[in-house]
C-alpha cells in the first residue's frame, strides 16, 4: 500500500543532498556539519510525516488522538503524562460521562502516533467486539503475538492462542471446569474462611482493622486457586522454610504469583545482569516450580491411569488429556502453561474484584443491608452455606458482577487484522444503521472494556454502583460482558463467582464493612483515594483500608 504526499514534501525529498553532505563531514569539512545535522532533522521529520500519513490511512482517517507515541508503546508508557502523551490510564480517565467517545462523536476513535507505536482503532461498542474478538471462529482478526507473549511464559495455553490451536486447548481444558470442581471451590472457601478468622485472631474481636484489604484478598484467592487448581495442601499460616534453606513449593508458588511482572515480562538475562536478592529469589522460584510441575504431570498421569486422582483443575486437565487421541493431546509444556495462566487469571482478577466489592459495600450501607437480608433468607444466621445455595444468593453475586463491570480486570483486548477486510461501526445512539470502513491487513484494534462497561448505550447511569441491574438477569446473558462473551468467554468465570459468593456470604453475615480513614482523612477523601484505578496487568481499585465490625446476629440493627 502506497501513500500520497503533498507536492511540497515530494519535491523536498528529491533535492536533499544526503550522501554528499555526510561524505563532506566525514572528510573533516566542518562547514558542512550544520548541513548534515539539518539533513538528519529533515530525514527524521520526513520519516515522522510518512509514518503519520500511513497511519491515518491504516485507521481509515477516523477522528481521534494524534500523539508522538502510542500509549501502548514503550515511550508512551514511560514518558510523563501530559497534553501530548495521554498515558496508560487515559481510557480509565476518559470513562466519566463517556467523555472520550462523546468528544469524537462516536463509539470508535483512532490513535495515530508519528514517532513510536502502531496506529490503533479503539472501540467501546459491543458489535465491534463481536466482529473482532472471536478469532477462533473468525479468521479476519487474531491476537497479536506481541500482546500474548507474557501469557506464554510457561507454555502455550488457552488464553494466549487463537484459531485451531485455541480449539485444541479448549477441548482439553473445558472438562476440568465442572460442578465437582465448583463444589470443591465452595467447600475450600468456607474452610479457608474459618482458618483465616482463627489465624488472624478475629474470634474475640468486635472490630478488625484491615490496613490493605488487597493483601487479604490476594492471599485468600492464592490459597483457593492453589488447592482447587493445583491440588496443593496450603494453610493460611505461612509454611516454615526447610532446614537446608531450600525454598518450599508453597514459597516458590507465592513468589511466582506475587512477582509476576518480573517473571513474565523481564528476560532471564536481566535477572542475571542485576543480581539482587529479589531476582535471585525469582529465579529460584521459577526453577523450583518448573521442577515441581514436571513431576506433577508425571505423577498425575500415573494416578489417572490407575483410576485415582484428586478433583482439582490440574488433575482434571490431565485426565481429559489422557483420554484424547494424539491429534488433540497437549504436551507437558502446554499442560503446565494452561495451569499457570489459570493461576494468574484466577488469582489476580478475583482478588482485585473482591477488594473492590468490599470497598463499595463499605460506601453503600443500604445495599450491604439488602445483600445481608438475601444471605439470612437463604442460609440463616447460623446455618452452613452449601454449594446448593449458590444460585439463591443472587444479590451477593450481583455485587461481584457490578464491581467487575465498573473495574473490568481484563480492561483491554487487542486484535490485529490478518488480511484486508471491513468493519461495520454502528452509528451513535439515536441514529440507525452502521458505517462500513475498510481495515487494512495489520491494523490493530483495541476493545476498550472500560469504555464498553461505561457505555450508556448498554448501561443506564453507568457510573453508579447498582447491583440491582443484575437481579434476574440470566447467567448466560450477553448483557454481562466483563468476562468477555461468546466462545472466548473466560473459562474460569464460574470458578471465580462461586469463590466470591461463598466468601462474601460468610464475611457479610459475620461483619459489617466500613471505611477505615487515615488520620485527618474525610470520607470523601477516602473515597477519592481508594476508587482510583490501579492498573498493572489487571485493573482494580487502589490499596484501601477497611474495618470489619462484628454484627449482633439476629437483630434488626445488624
Amino acid at each position: 500500500m502506497g501513500i500520497e504526499l503533498p507536492p511540497a514534501i515530494s519535491s523536498a525529498l528529491t533535492q536533499l543532498p544526503f550522501l554528499s553532505s555526510i561524505g563532506s563531514a566525514l572528510n573533516g569539512d566542518q562547514r558542512n556539519i550544520p548541513l548534515v545535522l539539518g539533513t538528519v532533522v529533515v530525514v527524521l521529520a520526513t520519516s515522522s510525516v510518512l509514518k503519520f500519513y500511513n497511519g491515518l490511512k491504516l485507521v481509515s482517517h477516523l477522528p481521534g488522538l494524534r500523539t508522538p507515541f502510542s500509549p501502548y508503546s514503550f515511550l508512551g508508557f514511560t514518558a510523563p503524562v501530559t497534553w501530548w502523551n495521554p498515558g496508560l490510564k487515559f481510557l480509565w480517565e476518559g470513562r466519566k460521562d463517556h467523555y472520550l467517545y462523546k468528544y469524537f462523536g462516536s463509539e470508535n476513535f483512532s490513535i495515530t502516533p508519528w514517532i513510536s507505536g502502531a496506529p490503533l482503532i479503539v472501540s467501546s461498542n459491543l458489535d465491534v467486539l463481536r466482529q473482532t474478538a472471536f478469532g477462533s471462529f473468525r479468521s479476519d482478526f487474531e491476537k497479536p503475538e506481541e500482546m500474548s507473549r507474557a501469557l506464554l511464559f510457561w507454555g502455550d495455553n488457552l488464553a494466549g492462542t487463537d484459531g485451531e490451536i485455541w480449539r485444541r486447548h479448549r477441548r482439553i481444558v473445558n472438562p476440568a471446569f465442572n460442578n465437582k470442581l465448583y463444589q470443591r471451590v465452595w467447600a475450600k472457601t468456607a474452610e479457608l474462611y474459618e482458618q483465616m478468622a482463627d489465624a488472624e485472631g478475629w474470634g474475640d474481636k468486635d472490630t478488625i482493622d484491615i490496613e490493605v484489604v488487597q493483601k487479604l484478598t490476594h492471599k485468600f484467592t492464592l490459597l483457593i486457586i492453589s488447592t482447587c487448581g493445583f491440588g496443593l495442601d496450603f494453610d493460611w499460616a505461612e509454611p516454615p522454610a526447610p532446614p537446608d534453606g531450600r525454598m518450599t513449593v508453597q514459597q516458590a508458588f507465592k513468589i511466582v504469583v506475587d512477582r509476576n511482572m518480573a517473571v513474565t515480562f523481564m528476560p532471564r538475562w536481566v535477572h542475571k545482569l542485576v543480581p539482587t536478592t529479589y531476582f535471585r529469589e525469582v529465579d529460584e522460584a521459577i526453577n523450583e516450580m518448573s521442577r515441581f510441575m514436571k513431576a506433577q504431570v508425571t505423577s498425575r498421569k500415573a494416578a489417572v491411569r490407575s483410576g485415582n486422582g484428586d478433583i482439582d483443575a490440574f488433575t482434571l486437565m490431565v485426565k481429559a488429556n489422557e483420554e484424547e487421541g494424539s491429534k488433540y493431546k497437549l504436551n507437558e509444556s502446554e499442560l503446565i502453561g494452561n495451569v499457570f495462566v489459570l493461576l494468574f487469571a484466577g488469582h489476580e482478577t478475583t482478588a482485585v474484584t473482591l477488594a473492590a466489592a468490599m470497598i463499595y459495600l463499605a460506601l453503600n450501607p443500604e445495599i450491604e443491608k439488602e445483600v445481608l437480608q438475601n444471605i439470612i433468607e437463604v442460609v440463616g444466621w447460623n446455618g452452613k452455606p452449601t454449594f446448593e445455595d449458590y444460585g439463591k444468593l443472587d444479590k451477593v453475586l450481583a455485587v461481584f458482577l457490578e464491581v467487575l463491570r465498573m473495574y473490568p480486570s481484563g480492561h483491554l483486548m487487542f486484535r490485529k487484522a490478518t488480511k484486508d477486510t471491513t468493519l461495520k461501526l454502528p452509528r451513535p445512539v439515536g441514529e440507525e444503521g452502521a458505517d462500513t470502513i475498510p481495515i487494512a491487513k495489520g491494523t490493530m484494534m483495541v476493545i476498550d472494556m472500560v469504555g464498553l462497561q461505561y457505555n450508556p448505550r448498554y448501561f443506564e447511569d453507568p457510573e453508579s454502583f447498582k447491583p440491582s441491574r443484575w437481579y434476574g438477569v440470566s447467567k448466560d446473558s450477553d448483557a454481562f460482558t466483563a468476562f468477555s462473551i461468546g466462545p472466548r468467554e473466560c473459562i474460569g468465570r464460574k470458578f471465580a463467582t462461586v469463590e466470591a459468593v461463598a466468601l462474601l456470604a460468610l464475611l457479610l453475615r459475620d461483619f459489617k464493612i466500613e471505611p477505615l480513614l487515615l488520620n485527618g482523612e474525610t470520607l470523601d477523601a477516602w473515597k477519592t483515594r481508594v476508587l482510583d484505578a490501579q492498573l498493572l496487568i489487571t485493573l482494580g481499585v487502589s490499596n484501601a483500608s477497611v474495618r470489619f465490625v462484628r454484627r449482633q446476629k439476629g437483630t434488626a440493627s445488624s
